[in-house]
């Protein structure tokens, strides 16, 4: 039994990555590296401390989040999703699909805040996706804090990038051109407002992000699992202050699968408790 035991032990927490050790010297700089390789090769996902984001930003940001969830139904709906050419906005509860049964969650979509530029003629459709938010008027402070936000992950994600590729003996600059300022980070303001009352507990099903790298911030309530090596979806206990991060799609195939994105999901928390989630998506233009 006890090889058993040590087995499903590992899977009790995903990796813990401690970015600042990329400024301590060679050593740690060096064991940083063996790990992110280990985690991005083997696993997909894993969770980041020593990042650098002051806990004041964070706070303004949930705080922000919470009070844009308790606004009145129909000032959220004034932000309504479909309003925007651009993917920006609000999505009320059961609105989203996620392999054919409804999520059961309410969200605010955020991207870098830029002018619209409907495509001409012979121009790609993606164009549509570049264009301005959808800001509640009632809570400036939200607009502030969710910019702020962007910013500040991005800059974490590209210094991530930077060592993670070198982790795999990439040059740490490669992707820099298909960033920049063209970029086209994404932020959603998510909550999870517990169970659909019809016995359905799916939050957002079974799914892997399409990007570069995602950074989630969640709360104490939990509710995300990972499907792991056994095929099995596990916890992921929320850490304080770290992030979890996982790979998307595009990073695993321009990696020519070598790192992995991982299947994962949400389950709803029991009941009445709402659960509160911000993914930021670091996607190139």
């Amino acid at each position: 039994m006890t090889s058993h035991h040590a087995t499903t032990a590992t899977y009790d927490q995903l990796p813990v990555i401690d970015l600042s050790a990329a400024d301590r010297g060679p050593r740690d700089r060096a064991r940083l590296h063996d790990q992110l390789h280990a985690a991005a090769h083997d696993v997909g996902f894993f969770q980041l401390v020593g990042h650098g984001v002051p806990a004041a930003e964070k706070d303004a940001l949930l705080t922000a989040m919470r009070a844009f969830f308790a606004l009145p139904e129909a000032d959220r709906l004034a932000l309504d999703n479909v309003n925007s050419p651009h993917f920006r906005g609000y999505t009320r509860t059961g609105d989203e699909r996620t392999g054919g049964a409804r999520d059961w969650r309410d969200q605010l979509d955020i991207g870098a805040e830029r002018p619209a530029r409907v495509p001409g003629p012979g121009e790609p459709p993606y164009w549509w996706l570049q264009g301005p938010n959808q800001w509640p008027a009632a809570l400036p402070e939200l607009r502030t804090a969710a910019l702020a936000w962007i910013d500040r992950l991005s800059a974490v994600a590209r210094r991530l990038l930077h060592e993670l590729l070198t982790a795999i003996g990439a040059p740490a600059d490669f992707y820099d051109p298909v960033f920049g300022d063209g970029a086209h980070p994404q932020l959603k303001l998510v909550r999870y407002p517990g169970s659909a009352g019809d016995g359905t507990d799916q939050g957002v099903g079974a799914h892997k992000d399409y990007g570069f790298l995602t950074l989630l911030l969640q709360d104490t309530v939990g509710g995300l699992q990972v499907q792991r090596e056994d095929g099995r979806f596990h916890d992921v206990p929320p850490i304080a202050d770290a992030f979890v991060v996982n790979l998307g799609e595009l990073l695993e195939v321009a990696t020519n699968g070598y790192l992995l994105a991982t299947n994962h999901r949400v389950v709803s928390p029991p009941g009445a408790t709402e659960r509160f989630s911000v993914p930021f998506f670091y996607n190139p233009r």
